[in-house]
């Protein structure tokens, strides 16, 4: 059985955060592993019941083949790289045993340098590691609208820091969602429900193989 603890969520686009109930589930077992997903609106389920958000759904997954977790959903619409970062000391309180880390999109539609976003991403993960937690890091890739340099920027450093802190890589959070209409809301940016279904088995692999790695 998997239970969810939903410590913050996105409330609307300009980043107004509340506390969310936990869900109304039985407690699993307590050796089960906590695994914290460390996001923005992607990570949340902007527009969505809490328990269509991706997530909630990989839990879901684990625990359907074995692997039972903890999951808190620690995504906050509007966040960047840098927010994700004031607030890790917090989350790292609740001793996760692994960190997923899906930060940079906000950062990208702002338009802040890849090297801060790079650094920001660096300091979270070996942090993370410090604390006792393995890290799973989440890919962003950007549309060839937002220029070519810096698009090429912003997706060479996600492997880049997966290379040299040793943590396992998802290449790209959105794949096979991203640009495909009938996937997203009517922003053309935020995941509908089936959308977050196939974020969801897109990340279970990976964040599956880690669990295992942790028994």
């Amino acid at each position: 059985m998997v239970v969810v603890y939903l410590t913050t969520s996105a409330c609307a686009n300009s980043g107004e955060r509340e506390a969310a109930r936990p869900a109304p589930s039985p407690r699993p077992a307590s050796e089960s592993p906590l695994v914290v997903f460390l996001g923005d609106s992607l990570t949340a389920g902007y527009g969505l019941a809490q328990d269509e958000a991706f997530p909630a759904l990989v839990g879901e997954m684990l625990g359907r083949s074995g692997h039972p977790v903890r999951v808190v959903n620690a995504g906050v619409s509007g966040d960047t790289t840098a927010d994700g970062l004031a607030r890790l000391d917090w989350l790292l309180k609740q001793a996760p045993h692994v960190l997923v880390v899906g930060l940079g999109a906000n950062d990208a539609l702002r338009g802040l340098p890849a090297p801060g976003v790079e650094a920001n991403l660096r300091e979270i993960v070996v942090r993370a590691k410090r604390a006792g937690a393995r890290v799973l890091l989440l890919g962003m890739q950007l549309p060839p609208s937002y220029g070519e340099p810096f698009a090429r920027g912003f997706g060479e450093l996600y492997p880049r820091l997966a290379r040299e802190l040793r943590v396992p890589l998802v290449p790209f959070l959105l794949e096979g969602v991203g640009g495909h209409a009938e996937l997203n809301l009517d922003d053309g940016i935020h995941p509908n429900a089936e959308g977050q279904r196939i974020v969801a088995r897109t990340v279970a692999p990976y964040l599956e193989r880690l669990v295992a790695e942790n028994r």
